[in-house]
């Protein structure tokens, strides 16, 4: 996926002296890889709530992070981890009541079949994780994904993840099926077409002697584009990769922890339980905390034969700060807040879409939202990185997604309100306006 958001710095004519002086500092030391957002990087100093705030003190709308996902700094959080890095910080090799009140507390929001959780930093080694037990558990090697999935980066996992581009090698164990598409699929026939694919890919891989494991989505499908509709449509997939013989992991690092505001996790949206659910990002609001919840006898033999150690998977302090989440999107009302602003996102966008050629659709569940853009019934690339790079340039932050980098990605913190939210759409419609 092209990266139509990012800072070129063959095109940095303009830059803030200060700041192209530290890209060059941060290329020197970070090396190539690493990338800025916004074709002029935002150089931020401070965060509360939905808002940024740059070193020149001028503000941003953030509607894009989830990581922050109740609020920037939210003074719960803050206090929680403060109080709890005061007392004491270790290992999950001495008892500690936090880590046990926090996994009672996190597995009672996810069905009952899925006993037991282990903790981990990031949502790569929590998909890491999963893999390692599901394939010792099932004796079995094959993994499908979507196309432009992304579920991590260590070795294993960025197998599992397209996105980070054709470089990043895939073995025979893992196939490439084509994700959901809301402009070519009717949604009547998105389960059939997506169960079809996943048939394909099993007998492909059968054919070169590999047995599928597990299938593992995004329920959300956010990196090839976001198709969260109709709600339900998963169901034929997992059915079949149970039939087949292996499991349904359920990543919900982006759609989980009320974003949908249908449901609490995004598989809930399509009444399933599956049989591992990783988490990450959202769970500590940008403290490093993830998870896999599973089903026990996946764990089992795994539990038994392999010690699993993890010095800061599930250390005191990440246990309070995700204490901290859940507190706080039960106490201030977010999943519903999610369900409330999001409709009201959905429908102020499809408004614009009504006045604006080029917009061929408007989707999302809660305060997950995709705006696709075209021309001439192809990707418009350009005028979504247009779009994108002009609310930056009026202090409004999103990204954008999909295989033709031409769907905007909106995805704010689950605090944002209503006058916040009619400030984004004020600032689409003008972003639009300009690109004409």
């Amino acid at each position: 996926m092209t990266m139509v958001n990012a800072y070129d710095s063959s095109r940095s004519a303009g830059l803030d002296t200060e700041d192209a002086a530290l890209i060059a500092r941060r290329e020197k030391v970070m090396g190539p890889a690493y990338r800025l957002f916004y074709q002029e990087p935002l150089h931020l100093v401070r965060g509360e709530g939905v808002w940024l705030w740059d070193k020149s003190g001028k503000r941003y709308l953030d509607c894009y992070n989830n990581v922050a996902s109740v609020g920037h700094c939210h003074p719960k959080v803050v206090e929680a981890v403060t109080a709890q890095m005061s007392t004491l910080n270790t290992h999950t090799r001495y008892l500690h009541d936090g880590v046990v009140a926090y996994a009672e507390r996190l597995l009672a929001t996810m069905p009952d079949a899925l006993g037991h959780v282990m903790f981990t930093c990031t949502g790569s080694e929590a998909n890491d994780l999963a893999l390692r037990i599901t394939r010792l558990h099932l004796r079995r090697q094959g993994v499908i994904v979507t196309k432009l999935a992304y579920h991590g980066l260590t070795e294993a996992v960025s197998e599992l993840s397209p996105s980070l581009g054709d470089f990043v090698q895939r073995g025979d164990r893992v196939r490439l099926i084509p994700a959901p598409n809301a402009l070519s699929v009717p949604p009547a026939e998105q389960g059939a077409r997506l169960a079809t694919d996943l048939a394909g890919a099993i007998a492909a891989m059968r054919r070169d002697g590999i047995e599928p494991a597990a299938f593992i989505v995004d329920t959300v499908f956010s990196s090839d584009g976001l198709y969260p509709d109709p709600a339900g449509f998963l169901k034929p997939a997992v059915d079949l990769i149970r039939a087949e013989g292996g499991i349904f992991i359920a990543d919900e690092v982006q759609p989980g922890f009320g974003r949908t505001g249908e449901a609490f996790w995004g598989f809930g949206r399509h009444g399933l339980v599956p049989d591992m659910v990783t988490m990450g990002k959202p769970m500590g609001n940008g403290f490093p905390l993830s998870g896999v919840a599973m089903r026990p006898g996946q764990v089992a033999e795994f539990g038994s034969k392999a010690r699993y150690f993890n010095t800061f998977g599930g250390n005191p302090v990440a246990a309070a700060a995700g204490m901290a989440v859940l507190d706080v999107i039960e106490g201030e009302g977010l999943q519903d807040n999610a369900l409330r602003i999001g409709a009201f996102l959905k429908d102020g966008l499809r408004d614009i879409a009504g006045q604006v050629p080029g917009i061929v659709d408007v989707r999302g569940a809660g305060l997950f939202l995709a705006v696709e853009i075209e021309k001439d019934g192809a990707p418009d690339a350009v005028r979504t990185a247009f779009v994108v790079n002009h609310l930056r340039q009026n202090g409004v932050l999103i990204s954008a997604t999909g295989p033709g980098a031409n769907v905007l990605k909106i995805r704010p913190p689950l605090v944002l309100q209503r006058a916040e939210a009619q400030m984004f759409l004020d600032a689409v419609a003008a972003a639009f306006a300009a690109s004409a």
